[in-house]
């Protein structure tokens, strides 16, 4: 590849990687604040976690939707109206005067959130194909890993100095802001000639196709048990760091940081096999990553008491694993659909984070209690993601 496109490729990364940003930002920046929202609010714990819950199924129902809608309309319209309907979202949790408005306006965010990153992977395979589309995905994940890292830190922050509204006062202007750099930048990926019919008929015909493909389903199974097993010390911040190893709530880099650098990693490391190894032997090795990890993980749970740096190390191996197989594991899942690649996104995006909002509800409550419950669901969920990956490598074997 020429360097300018090198650069070419690295500028719709970074815009890319932006709008797929918004989901950890609307997840991360609030979690500093989950003490004093409860205070202010009058709300349990249990309430203000339901805050994320509600996200979390309402940005996984939606995302059935986003890009079905961008195959019909173009992406560019739909990026640009859910960027807009999201800054009002922000803007109406900043202003919430009761937990039961915020569960509202969290919701709202939910709705529209998911269609950067939907149409981010829509907008990649509509651009690349092979090895191309692996590099991309490589540079917009390393990119997209700084925004995990970042967001709780800055939430820090900004709950310390000025409180929890600030949060979402920052998420206002942060969107507004992505929403001119994608209404100057943004080009449409789409011609009119490739865009599809949102007829009932269609749409359900379509919707069955891929959400009953065994390729597809097992793809996506793997890359949500991956994602679950770090994913689980995400939602379970709070308890993690601050009760479990006395962090103050200005500390989330402590577990964000070394994550994040495994993801930027990963990500590169994937970018460089990229046309040199298959998509097979990528995600062998990620699984390699991921298994060393999780065992490390455990064996300190189980023989050390909870401290830093050794209960975030194994962290770092994990999401290194992780990132390395995403890319492969994303392409497996779209590729069998060419002419809606939009609602396979969509359908991928629906899968992951129906499984995320279920990790919110029910696994992170009954595992943070320690760490060493914490090592296991990791290692568990590894473990399945593991199974589905293997199945989907045998099933690509099988003579058609």
């Amino acid at each position: 590849m020429a360097e300018s496109s090198r650069r070419d490729t690295r500028g719709i990364a970074l815009l890319l990687a932006s709008m797929s940003a918004i989901g950890p930002f609307s997840i991360d920046t609030y979690l500093p604040s989950f003490h004093e929202i409860g205070e202010k609010l009058n709300a349990s714990p249990l309430q203000v976690q339901q805050t994320l819950s509600v996200y979390l199924f309402s940005f996984a129902l939606m995302t059935l939707w986003h890009g079905a809608i961008a195959d019909r309309f173009g992406r560019r319209k739909v990026v640009l109206v859910a960027l807009g309907l999201f800054a009002i979202a922000s803007a109406g949790c900043m202003i919430a005067t009761s937990i039961e408005q915020l569960w509202f306006w969290r919701a709202m965010q939910g709705i529209t959130a998911g269609a950067g990153i939907v149409l981010s992977r829509a907008i990649v395979r509509d651009l690349f194909d092979g090895a191309a589309a692996q590099r991309l995905m490589s540079q917009i994940t390393m990119m997209f890993a700084l925004a995990p890292a970042v967001a709780p830190v800055i939430g820090g922050w900004l709950q310390t100095l000025f409180g929890w509204r600030s949060v979402f006062a920052f998420l206002v202007l942060s969107t507004v802001a992505l929403w001119f750099a994608c209404w100057k930048l943004l080009p449409e990926t789409l011609t009119p000639e490739k865009r599809q019919s949102l007829r009932p008929g269609y749409l359900g015909k379509t919707y069955w196709k891929v959400l009953t493909s065994p390729p597809f389903l097992l793809a996506c199974a793997a890359l949500s048990m991956n994602f679950g097993g770090f994913f689980l010390y995400i939602l379970s911040a709070p308890v993690f760091l601050m009760q479990h190893l006395g962090v103050a709530e200005t500390g989330f880099l402590w577990l964000f940081g070394p994550a994040m650098s495994g993801l930027v990693c990963g990500s590169w490391l994937s970018g460089r096999m990229a046309g040199k190894f298959s998509l097979s032997r990528t995600i062998a090795l990620g699984y390699a990553i991921m298994g060393t990890a999780a065992a490390i993980n455990l064996g300190v749970n189980m023989t050390l008491p909870p401290g830093l740096p050794w209960n975030v190390m194994p962290i770092f191996v994990y999401t290194m694993g992780m990132s390395l197989a995403m890319p492969c594991l994303t392409i497996f899942a779209l590729d069998p659909f060419p002419a809606q690649r939009g609602l396979a996104a969509s359908c991928q995006t629906f899968f992951q984070s129906s499984f995320n909002g279920l990790v919110a509800a029910l696994i992170a409550p009954a595992l943070w209690g320690s760490t060493l419950t914490l090592s296991l669901g990791m290692a568990g969920l590894m473990l399945i993601g593991g199974l589905a990956a293997l199945l989907h490598q045998r099933l690509r074997l099988v003579p058609r």
